[in-house]
């Protein structure tokens, strides 16, 4: 698909910037607005003018670039510095850098080894500790969830995908982000649930919730709070 060089339009008041990618695979005209920007996409060979399209739909391109405006300001504007503090399960830890045998992490310190970090970086040594952190929880808490459901699953594994937070395949693989790591953990409990019960419902149906439910009563509440705050759980740019 071609892109084409950014454009800008006057839609009531604003001035939004957008693209034009043609698709040999859209029957139709849409509009892609996410934290990167605005995109028209047009069918090939259709006689479409993308700014009538952004026009006839200026009220919902406004509305959505502006609450994406506000998600990039609430991102934490992290600088991986000793002293900078990154929350571990809902708390806020300070970072250290020390001369030490190993990684430890206390109640209110993550603690890095100083050799360890002046042969790659900060930022990189801090996301492998989460990682590992991540893997250790999130297979902690998939076992406890597992047995008390009745429910089987493959293996974890460690992602960091950049719109999900679990995701689950039918050979029974359950996919989680480590940054929810970042998050409490009875949200990160939520998400092991969740995943879990696709493995006895694969739908979103009625029977899936009631399975939520029966195992996190209060999974409306830690869902809103994902949705509320996943800015806070950007690591950096490379998130985006």
């Amino acid at each position: 698909m071609a892109k084409s060089q950014s454009q800008t339009i006057d839609l009531p008041g604003n001035d939004v910037e957008f693209e034009v990618r043609n698709s040999s695979e859209a029957t139709k005209a849409r509009i892609d607005v996410d934290i990167h920007g605005v995109t028209v996409v047009v069918p090939d060979f259709a006689e479409i003018q993308p700014t009538e399209v952004l026009r006839e739909n200026a009220a919902w391109v406004i509305e959505k670039q502006r609450g994406f405006e506000e998600y990039r300001e609430n991102i934490p504007d992290r600088t991986f510095e000793a002293g900078e503090t990154f929350p571990l399960l809902g708390t806020e830890r300070e970072l250290i850098i020390e001369p030490s045998q190993s990684h430890t992490i206390t109640d209110t310190s993550i603690r890095l080894r100083k050799s360890t970090v002046e042969q790659s970086t900060v930022k990189q040594v801090l996301e492998n500790t989460y990682r590992r952190k991540a893997r250790e929880h999130f297979s902690e808490r998939a076992d406890l969830y597992a047995e008390r459901m009745g429910i089987e699953y493959e293996k974890i594994e460690i992602r960091n995908q950049r719109t999900k937070w679990g995701s689950c395949s039918t050979t029974g693989t359950i996919s989680l982000n480590w940054r929810l790591m970042m998050a409490p953990p009875d949200v990160v409990d939520y998400i092991v649930v969740h995943e879990l019960a696709h493995l006895r419902e694969p739908n979103h149906s009625s029977e899936f919730w009631s399975l939520v439910a029966e195992y996190d009563p209060e999974y409306e509440a830690h869902s809103d709070w994902l949705t509320e705050h996943s800015s806070r759980l950007i690591f950096s740019e490379e998130d985006l």
